[in-house]
């Protein structure tokens, strides 16, 4: 298949090769969160050709439901069915009547989009789905049937754990991540848009590596103006995005909306007892399900201790539109002509770079790890806060390594190769003696610099450096 048209994506697409090519038939589970380009992927590998597609209804109920499966079916099929299906099985038995009378050689290929939106109150759809593919389905060798899901929660919940019919049914799955900035380079090259690097990570700091929002980057526009043009003109296309994405995706959103908006309000994350705290939300089931659909979904990140207790995991908010729409948009501060444009080198973008510059660290820990000659050490990578009686710490990044060496990584983004001063200095000592002594650590303790351009060299850089990564090095293509 000539799959030219899709960028990055390697390991997809070798998948899906793979699963082509299998002597059985398959149930590929496909998900990830809105705009991350599944659909995309799935249309373009199988070049918009399906034996039967179809695409779930937002919230539309049963009947509506059934009426979209019943008129999709009859444009797609030979067979004439009379009267609207009654139910799930029904629907289902007649999509298997169309499909045996299919003459291929080849796989019969199916694609059900946002697969969820099918499953309303009581529609035992999932039962539909469990009957076709276990009385059928697995009874032949030439079928292959792709769901797609935004709701990666729902996806994981009801489909890929599921307890009932569909236990272990699944026998392929494929979570689509956002784009690494070497991927979100080759998109911006293929649309003409040749942004020096420095510019691209600030996008990347701004729409993280999601390929719709990427999509519409104008070549003729700077990065500032692609933003103004996009979130802050009333009429850009993520102007109102904030609300479309967490209703989209889940029933309950305000709650998922709260938690969100409570870890906006630390960059560095907070533990769960801070988030009960601050959100007002009981501790119990429902945190711990939201805060999981946060997490499958690609919204919040969890980062485990160094001593691994649970307690003391961090959570934080990991999407990088989200994050900037509570520090730049909620409130409606900065909204008008040229607005973002005018806060070019205030020290509000500044220190917001700052914070996103090291999300976009922990998202590119591979990378670090190549440049830094690692690759091939496991490590646990955490973000680290605490201290002693007298002294508290907070680390962007460590990369604690099963060769007794521990990398304590400083992100900092500058327009220029950045300085380490005599005052920066004291602090850097004083970080790693804060941490050696509330850590106890007998690891060799490495300073690790993670910049834009590289650190300028002087007295105090050649005595605390041990490692340097550039903002070159985060581009670097990820082999995995």
């Amino acid at each position: 298949m000539d799959n030219n048209s899709i960028i990055g994506r390697k390991k997809e697409i070798e998948k899906l090769d793979r699963i082509i090519q299998s002597k059985k038939s398959e149930f590929l589970a496909v998900y990830g969160r809105r705009r991350v380009g599944k659909t995309f992927l799935i249309r373009e590998y199988f070049n918009y050709t399906f034996d039967f597609q179809i695409s779930g209804l937002a919230n539309a109920n049963t009947e509506q439901q059934l009426f979209n499966f019943d008129t999709t079916l009859r444009k797609q099929s030979n067979l004439i069915f009379e009267g609207a299906s009654d139910n799930w099985l029904i629907a289902f038995q007649r999509l298997i009547e169309h499909l045996e009378i299919k003459q291929t050689n080849d796989k019969i290929v199916l694609f059900i989009d946002e697969l969820s939106w099918f499953d309303t109150p009581a529609s035992d759809f999932i039962m539909g789905l469990e009957h076709f593919w276990n009385a059928w389905a697995t009874n032949r060798k030439d079928i292959l049937l792709i769901v797609c899901g935004s709701a990666a929660s729902w996806m994981v919940n009801n489909l890929i754990n599921n307890n009932g019919g569909l236990h272990n049914r699944i026998t392929q799955k494929m979570k689509i991540e956002p784009f690494n900035l070497q991927e979100t380079e080759a998109l911006l090259i293929s649309k003409n848009c040749e942004l020096e690097r420095y510019q691209i990570v600030q996008l990347y700091m701004v729409l993280g590596g999601i390929p719709y929002y990427l999509d519409a980057i104008q070549a003729h526009l700077s990065t500032p103006q692609n933003i103004q043009e996009l979130i802050f003109n009333k009429s850009g296309l993520l102007a109102n995005e904030f609300f479309n994405l967490y209703r989209s995706l889940f029933r309950k959103y305000e709650i998922y909306e709260k938690i969100v908006e409570v870890l906006s309000s630390k960059n560095e994350g907070l533990q769960r007892s801070q988030i009960i705290q601050q959100s007002g939300i009981s501790s119990g089931g429902t945190l711990t399900k939201v805060l999981a659909d946060l997490e499958e979904s690609g919204f919040i990140c969890s980062y485990t201790s160094l001593d691994n207790k649970q307690k003391n995991t961090l959570y934080r908010l990991s999407d990088f539109y989200t994050a900037f729409y509570f520090r730049f948009i909620k409130n409606g501060k900065y909204q008008g002509a040229e607005s973002w444009i005018n806060l070019i080198d205030n020290p509000v973008q500044r220190t917001w770079q700052g914070f996103a510059f090291e999300q976009v660290c922990l998202d590119h820990v591979w990378q670090i790890k190549k440049a830094l000659g690692i690759s091939g050490i496991q490590s646990n990578n955490v973000v680290w806060r605490g201290g002693t009686a007298k002294k508290s710490a907070q680390i962007d990044l460590l990369l604690d390594r099963r060769d007794q060496v521990i990398n304590l990584c400083e992100c900092k983004f500058s327009l220029d190769t950045f300085v380490i001063n005599k005052s920066y200095a004291e602090k850097l000592r004083s970080k790693i003696a804060t941490f050696k002594t509330a850590t106890k650590t007998k690891k060799s303790v490495f300073l690790t610099m993670i910049t834009t351009y590289g650190v300028e060299k002087n007295k105090y850089a050649d005595l605390l450096v041990r490692n340097e990564v550039k903002m070159d090095d985060l581009f670097s293509y990820t082999a995995e």
